[in-house]
């Protein structure tokens, strides 16, 4: 089945009526979730991962689809409006937006936003369409020793991309790792880091880990700060839309900002930042009026919440590829599909086809109603910038805790989720970062079974890992980024030594 049959399959999943509703409540939820800062998608879907034990998978993967692009978007209203962007890829969008604002072009910084990602969000999609299919055939070259290698990649990008500093992101990625060996050994049958606890054979689920890191330790880490002020919300004024001007000075920048995203995206902890800041820089370089740029220029905008969006559909191509998790919110989408016994890779896409392409047919129908969302509703949205954050977080954290109980009913659960809550916000405070955590415990036990079989299969030979040309790339990319992060680390200090 080519790629249009296997959208119009997808679109025959997605635009049934109960679908269609989820989809509407997971890009409102989204969006309104986005809004509020400090609350991203990986924190959303986390929260709602013991919420949705119980639903049609194909609706819940439909449903946290909507909710990271919805995300997306109202991420860029607090950007605009108050200075504060609700999730790191809209950091680049405060410089120029919230200068539009104060100048009285709110609005247009917000049409511009909105259309640019969803321009960004229907091409970035495509793409996915395009190229998933063909990224299935190479992950079916891989064996054993391939995947290990390629985990190995996994975890040298997100310790070494990912925070303040290479041995911080190995201490997180070690700690996730720790945590993924509770329990019973697969393979031996052996208990492990249970103290005689009958509840941890099974593990600590990874809905446990994600709920307790991202919405208990964020909750516990902004209640130990000092500074929860309000902070000073601009009102939206001016036209409604762009002028004519504004659409010209838009289209190429969206045009340019996916291009820039979505490979950034599909990239081992590519993100949204990085190609946030690139977009930022070429628009900046190719304007007519580059002493704008810092001042209000709405170029500043389009680029960089296209090249946001446009990383968003990148992220899902190695995720629903090969199951690596390129984000923070990817690997809350992988833990999602674990609740649901299903493993991302190529054979997802041959077993489980409504589930795979019903999600990416819903982000092309999602982002058309985040358009219809997001332009009217503007005022709307902006009232929940209001709700006090001591208020969300206290509510935040009651709802952790029902939702973790109401899985197995079990207060060692409970326990679990708020030590390792505290274990979040002592990581936050000490600028750890929590990504590698949930990386290690999601490919830490697949990475040891394919080790495993890689050396069952060559009777104990561990140069299979060298001697097969992929996974030998592989290792070797993976001590090139690990070098490269240390380099530049060290790099910087010198320059910061020396100024």
């Amino acid at each position: 089945m080519d790629v249009f049959g296997n959208l119009a399959h997808g679109f025959a999943v997605a635009l049934t009526p109960v679908n269609l509703i989820w989809s509407l409540v997971g890009v409102t939820l989204g969006t309104a979730i986005g809004i509020l800062p400090g609350i991203g998608p990986a924190l959303t879907i986390a929260l709602l991962l013991p919420v949705t034990y119980y639903l049609d998978p194909t609706a819940a993967f439909i449903m946290f689809g909507g909710l990271y692009y919805g995300a997306m978007y109202g991420s860029s209203t607090t950007a605009i409006l108050i200075n504060t962007p609700g999730e790191t890829g809209s950091l680049v969008t405060t410089i120029d937006g919230n200068k539009m604002a104060r100048a009285g072009r709110g609005a247009a910084a917000l049409a511009t936003s909105a259309i640019g990602s969803f321009v960004a969000g229907v091409i970035g999609t495509l793409l996915l369409a395009l190229l998933a299919p063909e990224v299935v055939k190479l992950a079916l070259l891989f064996g054993p020793a391939d995947y290990f290698a390629l985990m190995v990649v996994a975890f040298a990008a997100v310790s070494s991309l990912l925070g303040s500093s290479v041995l911080r992101g190995l201490v997180s990625l070690f700690i996730g790792i720790t945590i993924g060996l509770v329990g019973i050994d697969q393979q031996t049958g052996q208990s492990r880091f249970t103290f005689g606890i009958l509840e941890l054979q099974d593990g600590l689920g990874v809905v446990l880990v994600a709920v307790a890191l991202f919405a208990v330790g964020e909750a516990l880490f902004l209640a130990s700060r000092a500074d929860l002020r309000r902070e000073e919300i601009v009102p939206v004024k001016g036209r409604a839309f762009m002028t004519r001007e504004d659409w010209a000075r838009s289209w190429r920048p969206w045009l340019r900002g996916t291009l820039i995203g979505f490979p950034f995206g599909a990239l081992p902890a590519g993100g949204t930042e990085l190609p946030t800041f690139i977009s930022y820089k070429v628009e900046k370089s190719l304007a007519k009026r580059p002493e704008e740029f810092g001042e209000g220029a709405i170029e500043g905008v389009a680029g960089p919440e296209a090249a946001n969006n446009a990383a968003v559909a990148g992220v899902l191509v190695p995720l629903l590829t090969f199951g690596l998790p390129t984000s923070s919110t990817a690997a809350i989408m992988l833990a999602a599909f674990q609740q649901y016994g299903l493993q991302p890779g190529p054979l997802l896409f041959s077993s489980n086809s409504a589930i795979v392409w019903g999600l990416i047919a819903s982000l092309l129908i999602g982002n058309a109603m985040l358009l219809v969302l997001n332009l009217p509703l503007v005022g709307l949205w902006v009232r929940l910038l209001y709700i006090p954050q001591p208020w969300l977080y206290g509510g935040i954290s009651v709802f952790a805790m029902l939702g973790v109980y109401g899985i197995n009913r079990s207060l060692v659960d409970v326990m679990a989720l708020i030590a390792i809550g505290l274990l979040g916000c002592l990581m936050r405070r000490l600028d750890y970062p929590i990504a590698p955590v949930i990386v290690g415990l999601i490919l830490g036990p697949l990475s040891e079974i394919q080790f495993r079989r890689a050396v069952q299969i060559s009777q104990g030979d561990l140069t299979v890992f060298v001697t097969r040309p992929i996974s030998a790339g592989l290792l070797i990319l993976a001590a090139l980024m690990l070098a490269g992060a240390i380099a530049a680390h060290w790099r910087g200090s010198r320059q910061a030594a020396t100024a």
